[in-house]
């Protein structure tokens, strides 16, 4: 499943990065992401950056955030924020508009990992089932997640039990995402 995930991560990264090629007739870029280093930066307009996804450069994990926590997180998990380091990507998922969550640079990543594990400690608190944020909407209260125990994801109403499944898995999620450029 891991390796489905990486594949479909790639794929819809593609789509993204095509997208943009098409609308603009370069690379995505960010206004966001200026001034912030990152191997994916390729050229600096103004205070604007335009960037591609680039591989780890060292072999990465969550297994810092399964440690502090004592938990098992889903292969998926793994797959997902390990894979890549690209700038966070507009999308729509059937009628949802949101912002696939990436990791910038690998100092990223221990914000992201450290953010999880924040994440994860709230849940415990309140008592609700262990997720994995992998999206952001509109509503600064909801977010797209991956439920550590069952593997699906879905949509959440941050501190609350509120959830509704989109996914059975993530893969088939970022198989059906549609860049939002």
């Amino acid at each position: 499943m891991d390796n489905e995930v990486r594949l479909a991560l790639a794929a819809f990264t593609d789509r993204y990065c095509e997208a943009w090629r098409k609308k603009a007739g370069t690379g995505p870029q960010s206004e966001a992401l200026y001034g912030v280093p990152s191997p994916c930066i390729i050229t600096t307009r103004g205070e604007t950056v335009e960037w591609q996804p680039q591989p780890f450069s060292s072999f990465a994990t969550l297994e810092a955030v399964e440690r502090a926590l004592d938990i098992r997180l889903q292969p998926s998990a793994h797959a997902f924020y390990a894979s890549q380091l690209a700038g966070d990507m507009p999308a729509r998922f059937s009628d949802l508009s949101l912002t696939l969550l990436q990791a910038w640079s690998e100092d990223d990543f221990q914000r992201v990992q450290e953010n999880l594990i924040g994440h994860l400690v709230m849940q415990k608190r309140l008592k609700l089932s262990p997720t994995l944020f992998l999206a952001t909407l509109e509503d600064e209260m909801e977010v797209i997640s991956l439920c550590n125990l069952t593997g699906e994801v879905v949509r959440e109403r941050v501190g609350t039990k509120q959830k509704s499944v989109l996914s059975p898995d993530l893969a088939a999620f970022l198989q059906a995402l549609e860049p939002d450029v």
